[in-house]
């Protein structure tokens, strides 16, 4: 009897990496039936997505609550389909303010939780651990850190690598040169972001071009819809021009020289694609206090945390100054001060999310091998 296999995506990069699971598990085994959540990525590799993601991927304490409405209805509505369903296994990608929850109720339901991509509790959650390793029956990790993190539960934890790696090279047009007056900008893939994060990063272009006459600047971004909101404010800002291109950031990561990019997984491609970066963010004040509390971490962007150093700068909330980014940027544009040291500090985070094997593929493969041993309880 074919086997029936859940993928739980909330965010763009879930979605990501979710479609490309998907791909390698219908290649290693062509009769599995994929359902979940997720977006593009996942239903474009033949994943029946029960929930469209697309818009769920909010961030802070304020956003989800102000959607908490939406949040519940998917919740009840998956919970349910799970139960009348009964998949051989459910695997989550991240998401954890969702995805948690949502493993508690499938394993007391008797369903296996396969998590793929670890929730983020060695930052904020630690309390959350005993809880993953009763509730979830393997942990794939993408991070080499993170397999000590549980190494005293109990959870059967392995590291397969980070999917990016593989993808991003994969992307990778060898024919490209960097041009070396052009900066590209990356205010996000959330409305929220853009509307935080959007003014300050047009402005710190501003003070660099003040100092360097010769940059350009181009923007990229995910969607249509968020092109548009960017564009409008790029056309009412009166001391920049920039481009606007959508689903092309791949392509522009090989050619700019360095870019300001808000913290999270794109990031991370830019140093697997050897971009040094500026990194700003800015979230609701409330869930800034939050996260101060709960957070116990040196940086917030991963580069640093793999590579333990500081690779990209980091301007966080209230330290979030045009002036200061378009610093920090002329010291990575090439010639700069730091940009030699970004490089090397980006080859250090990069060689330690290699594997020995494509991680979807690791990963693909791991979750096929534990389903026929899980206990259904």
């Amino acid at each position: 009897m074919a086997q029936t296999i859940w993928i739980m995506a909330g965010e763009a990069s879930g979605d990501l990496y979710g479609g490309r699971l998907a791909e390698e598990l219908r290649m290693r085994q062509p009769g599995v039936t994929l359902k979940g959540m997720g977006a593009s990525h996942m239903h474009e590799a033949g994943v029946d997505c029960l929930v469209d993601s697309t818009e769920l991927g909010v961030v802070g304490v304020i956003e989800v609550l102000k959607h908490y409405p939406m949040f519940r209805r998917v919740f009840r509505q998956l919970v349910t389909k799970a139960e009348q369903e009964r998949p051989d296994a459910v695997v989550l990608i991240d998401y954890p303010g969702f995805n948690v929850r949502f493993a508690k109720q499938l394993h007391a339901r008797g369903i296996p939780v396969i998590y793929y991509i670890s929730p983020q509790v060695w930052a904020w959650g630690k309390r959350r651990i005993p809880l993953l390793a009763r509730i979830v029956q393997r942990m794939l990790v993408i991070f080499p850190f993170e397999v000590d993190v549980y190494k005293d539960t109990g959870l059967d934890t392995r590291f397969v690598g980070h999917p990016l790696v593989n993808i991003m090279e994969e992307q990778r047009e060898w024919g490209l040169e960097r041009e070396a007056d052009l900066v590209l900008l990356l205010p996000g893939s959330r409305r929220s972001e853009i509307e935080r994060l959007l003014e300050p990063i047009l402005e710190s272009a501003a003070h660099a071009k003040a100092m360097n006459p010769a940059l350009r600047f181009v923007i990229c971004c995910p969607r249509e819809h968020i092109a548009a909101l960017i564009e409008d404010r790029v056309r009412a800002h009166p001391r920049v021009r920039a481009e606007v291109v959508v689903g092309e950031t791949v392509h522009w990561m090989q050619r700019a020289s360095a870019g300001i990019a808000a913290s999270g997984t794109v990031t991370v491609q830019a140093a697997i694609l050897g971009l040094p970066l500026v990194v700003v963010y800015r979230v609701n004040a409330i869930t800034y206090l939050i996260a101060r509390a709960l957070v116990k971490i040196e940086y917030i962007t991963m580069v640093n945390l793999i590579a333990e150093q500081e690779v990209f700068e980091e301007y966080i909330q209230g330290d979030v100054c045009p002036r200061d980014i378009a610093n920090s940027l002329c010291t990575i544009l090439p010639g700069g001060t730091r940009r030699a040291a970004a490089l090397d500090g980006i080859a250090t985070a990069v060689g330690r999310l290699r594997s020995s094997e494509d991680a979807s593929a690791a990963a693909a493969r791991s979750i096929l091998n534990a389903i026929p041993c899980l206990d259904r309880g």
